[in-house]
């Protein structure tokens, strides 16, 4: 028989697109065509297969052979499909038997010895394989990935030999074993109780961390904002199995694999202030995730937020609210996940010191518009906690021992603070939506009149009317209450200190 069909996966954002590979060996003089629309990285893999082919101790069919990556619109990339088109070849050629190749796909790119060499990006496609129910063949360097997909029946394979010698029923390889997460050691959280004082940016943290809500602490230097900020890791509960597989597909695909041994553990992203807008929403060329979407089902710390660019920070306006983010390009469009929990820290002026009582500020009102000007409505609309982190009083640091809640007794009440919540309504309070929301969020007639004519008077908006119930929502289940009261609205309403702080200029 001159003809085989092998399967294969491209990579199309989070998407991973069944590609079949036919190889037709034919009379006519000797030549190699690859069709089917190959990038150059594809096109390459002529001579790697040639090669690996002649060096594995086989041999190269001296005719005409035709390999197409079908379906023929789809722009395939990357030397994930020299494992494939070897075997099409040798098969082809009646050098390798030919098997039900319908429940295999094969992914690995060739050196010119036949050994095998790690494919980037590979776990979304192992995460389609396991879903279409078929076993994978992959590099031994993607064993990590591998093991991260228990259902998956997949089998490493050093080399172009190893895998031919499996399929030849000489040598069966072993399937990947499954990740021991809970072996992995996993370092203790920072504690709460580093940071001096500042009561209710603590309790800011815990409500963000219990409902999913974005943060924003505002204030001097020097009053422990980022402190503040890297203690929420610690507060969040282990990804569930899903949320972690697709957070570990994300970075396969930025080229990250994540550790086996914290990939249950929500990740953290701190992207410089000079990032750009393609860094922090993905994008290029060739669409790959940026920072939000490596921050997926974790946290985007944004530290001195007043020094990004306003143009940047406004790109984070849509994936705040939908939760994903849509790159379109001349050639094709891709999807990455992008839902996080957004951390921010920022001055309050050029100088830091605006509203300081110890430290006169040094900027005019036009500077301290300026500057606060990089922060654009919309966007702080979309932060649903505004905390003002203000100058501790002298004798704050007199050595006094702190005391508080042991982390791990409020990261159980985090938990299940959430569980609370999705048990409820299937998702954070932090991403209720139209008729949920309202369910959720009922007040009583005499309340909710009490609400309204409250916001009218401060001149919010809609969205932070939503904003607004959604944190109450969170400080009702967090006192494991059924209704909203008035006091969950009043403290939700004391976390807008950028509101107070914008009309505190002359």
């Amino acid at each position: 028989m001159a003809l085989a069909t092998l399967y294969c996966r491209a990579q199309l954002g989070m998407d991973a697109p069944l590609v079949t590979v036919e190889v037709d060996i034919g009379n006519g003089l000797p030549a190699f065509a690859l069709v089917g629309l190959p990038e150059a990285s594809v096109r390459e893999a002529r001579e790697r297969v040639r090669a690996a082919i002649l060096n594995a101790g086989f041999e190269f069919p001296a005719r005409r052979i035709t390999v197409n990556l079908a379906p023929a619109e789809l722009p395939k990339e990357g030397g994930r499909f020299d494992l494939a088109i070897a075997l099409g070849i040798l098969q082809a050629s009646q050098q390798l038997p030919q098997g039900d190749n319908n429940s295999l796909e094969f992914y690995g790119e060739l050196a010119l010895s036949g050994e095998l060499r790690p494919c980037q990006g590979l776990l979304p496609a192992l995460l389609a394989c396991q879903q279409a129910g078929r076993s994978a063949f992959y590099p031994d360097a993607n064993q990590g990935e591998a093991q991260l997909l228990p259902a998956l029946k997949a089998h490493g394979a050093p080399s172009l030999l190893a895998v031919c010698a499996h399929l030849a029923g000489q040598q069966a390889l072993p399937i990947a074993p499954s990740c021991q997460v809970d072996a992995a050691p996993i370092p203790p959280p920072l504690s709460l109780n580093d940071v001096v004082g500042q009561a209710q940016a603590k309790r800011a943290l815990m409500v963000a961390a219990a409902g999913g809500h974005h943060l924003l602490f505002i204030g001097p230097p020097g009053t422990g904002k980022s402190m503040l900020a890297r203690r929420l890791p610690g507060l969040l509960p282990p990804l569930e199995e899903a949320q972690a597989q697709e957070s570990a597909a994300i970075h396969s695909l930025a080229g990250k694999p994540r550790d086996n041994g914290s990939w249950r553990q929500p990740p953290w992203r701190t992207p410089h202030h000079t990032a750009s807008a393609v860094a922090l929403v993905g994008g290029g060329s060739v669409p790959r995730p940026g920072e939000i979407s490596l921050a997926h089902s974790g946290v985007l710390f944004l530290d001195e937020l007043a020094e990004y660019d306003r143009k940047v920070l406004d790109s984070l306006r849509e994936p705040m609210e939908t939760g994903e983010v849509s790159i379109s390009r001349a050639a094709q469009q891709a999807r990455f996940p992008a839902r996080f929990r957004l951390v921010a820290a920022a001055n309050p002026c050029p100088c830091g010191h605006f509203g300081n009582p110890r430290r006169p500020c040094r900027c005019s009102p036009e500077q301290i518009r300026r500057y606060l000007g990089r922060l654009s409505g919309p966007f702080l609309d979309r932060i649903d906690l505004q905390v003002e982190v203000a100058m501790l009083p002298p004798g704050s640091f007199s050595g006094q021992q702190q005391s508080g809640p042991d982390m791990a007794e409020l990261c159980r009440r985090v938990a299940a603070c959430q569980a609370r919540q999705r048990a409820r309504q299937g998702c954070l309070n932090a991403d209720l939506e139209g008729e949920a929301l309202r369910l959720a969020c009922q007040l009583a007639p005499e309340l909710a009149q009490w609400f309204d004519s409250t916001l009218q008077a401060l001149g919010l908006s809609a969205r932070v009317h939503h904003k607004l119930l959604k944190v109450a929502r969170t400080l009702a289940d967090w006192q494991q209450v059924e209704g909203i009261s008035q006091q969950h609205l009043a403290e939700a309403m004391q976390y807008r200190a950028m509101d107070r702080l914008l009309g505190a200029l002359p």
